[in-house]
């Protein structure tokens, strides 16, 4: 049975993720292999994508051969492959050509997609959005990313940045985004800021303070929940999405961050029974990312 082997790769501020993911010609794909490697962004882009070139082209001759690498990273870029924004990764990094770079130091094809993207192709291919014919993603962590998947495809419209769910206006007026505008989802809802709000210095301590039952973390995330919700409440509205999958770091804490986002959706949503909006924790875990990089490089494959 022929099996063909590609190389997902999740660019993260500290770790880079890994997965071989194998695709079999009649069968469902399966991850071989995972792990991770130091990003090191400290010293600089270059050193950085030196060093993983050399990474991926040893792998490439011991876990290959693979047909192709696809690369989640954390931001935008444009259609030739150079770096627009990438959030939360240290380094001059906007103006990369990122593309050009990997296709002039690697062995095989490389595939470039936004790292939220990437979550969505995994979750709902291989997760749980598997099934369902139209999917939301959002992952909640340092950042918050989105994405939509219509009939198994990913769906990013004309310009390219079709599913940007958190940088709907959800507070005219409010606090600015590092996208630069005011009052995104993602500006009320990102980790530092819940923290903020809660008056404590890491998310993680924010919900041990909700469990605890400290009455300013549970406002604090009743605020995230409740304006993620108006978000989604937006999509379920002019999209109509069969399923909605949440991940990302602040998703592990389960109902206890996606219990609000339900209750506003709810509040939101007059046009749409509530029994058809379903909300789900995502299953992958943290290898979502390079699986759906994986993913989006088998994808690029096949098209060519």
């Amino acid at each position: 049975m022929t099996v063909n082997r590609y190389l997902g790769v999740d660019l993260g501020a500290t770790n880079t993720k890994m997965v071989v993911l194998a695709i079999p010609a009649d069968g469902d794909p399966a991850v071989e292999w995972s792990g991770s490697i130091p990003t090191r962004g400290d010293e600089g882009h270059r050193a950085v994508l030196d060093r993983m070139t050399v990474t991926f082209n040893e792998m490439h001759q011991s876990r290959g051969p693979f047909r192709g690498l696809g690369m989640g990273t954390p931001g935008l870029f444009d259609q030739n492959g150079v770096v627009e924004i990438f959030t939360n990764l240290p380094g001059q990094w906007r103006g990369v050509p990122l593309q050009d770079i990997l296709d002039g130091g690697l062995e095989m094809p490389a595939t470039l997609i936004n790292d939220a993207r990437a979550f969505t192709l995994a979750e709902g291919r291989m997760g749980a959005g598997k099934g369902a014919p139209i999917v939301v993603c959002m992952t909640l962590g340092t950042g918050v990313g989105g994405g939509i998947m219509i009939d198994g495809r990913l769906f990013t419209g004309s310009t390219g940045i079709a599913g940007e769910i958190a940088h709907q206006t959800v507070i005219p007026d409010g606090p600015v985004c590092g996208c630069g505008n005011y009052g995104c989802a993602e500006g009320v809802a990102r980790s530092d800021r819940l923290a903020a709000m809660a008056g404590r210095p890491e998310v993680e301590q924010v919900f041990a303070g909700l469990a605890a039952g400290d009455e300013r973390c549970a406002k604090a995330v009743a605020t995230a929940g409740k304006y993620l919700g108006i978000a989604l409440a937006n999509v379920v509205t002019f999209l109509g999405p069969d399923r909605i999958v949440i991940g990302g770091g602040i998703a592990a804490a389960g109902d206890a961050i996606l219990d609000p986002i339900r209750a506003s959706v709810r509040d939101h949503v007059t046009l749409v029974s509530h029994d058809q909006i379903e909300i789900v924790r995502a299953e992958l875990g943290s290898e979502a990312g390079a699986i759906g990089a994986a993913l989006a490089a088998a994808d690029a494959v096949a098209a060519a």
